[in-house]
């Protein structure tokens, strides 16, 4: 443990690291990861990125789903969400779901992070914050996929769109729905 002192001199609580990040500030870093792993200073998150982690009263606290998603892409440009944040658009869903979705640029599949699941989706475009426009589109977008009644949940959308800004709605459909989403948009939308 004495060599990998250095290293662990360069650690703070709560930071995440990459691999490539700490072999700077050691002559053998594979060694000297694995005693701090051992010795728990560190817990390895995912195959090159490793965690400092926080302690509390109650043992090690998780980081937080942001910071592992910037550091397993090495870049913060995505927007968080989960399959659960569909269910306060009020349209009857009630399904709980134990992934949460990234939209980015870089990566896609379904990775586990520090015991967390993450759906990576590459879009071209993404808002920086999620709407309820946004997610509207995407609930529709990913209907397929879900674990909902979709006639029921069709139905469901059609009549909360009158509660909606037909504009933002209308300028989500355009930037962010696949081609079946957007016919079933247009439909409904001409309709109003």
């Amino acid at each position: 443990m004495q060599k990998a002192k250095n290293l662990k001199s360069h650690l703070r609580p709560g930071g995440l690291y990459r691999r490539a990040d700490l072999e700077k500030h050691s002559k053998s870093v594979d060694r000297e990861l694995a005693e701090l792993v051992e010795s728990q200073v560190l817990v390895k998150v995912r195959h090159g990125v490793y965690e400092c982690p926080k302690r509390s009263r109650f043992g090690l606290l998780p980081p937080s789903p942001e910071k592992m998603v910037k550091t397993f892409l090495k870049d913060d440009n995505f927007l968080l969400t989960s399959p659960n944040d569909f269910n306060s658009l009020g349209l009857g869903t009630t399904q709980l779901y134990n992934y949460q979705l990234v939209y980015n640029h870089k990566r896609h599949g379904r990775f586990e992070l520090g015991g967390q699941i993450f759906q990576f989706c590459m879009k071209p475009r993404y808002p920086k914050k999620a709407t309820r426009e946004f997610l509207l589109v995407e609930f529709v977008n990913n209907l397929s996929q879900l674990a909902e009644d979709r006639d029921s949940v069709r139905a469901n959308v059609q009549a909360k769109l009158p509660e909606m800004s037909s504009k933002r709605l209308r300028s989500a459909v355009k930037k962010f729905s696949k081609a079946s989403t957007r016919k079933f948009f247009e439909e409904i939308l001409s309709a109003i």
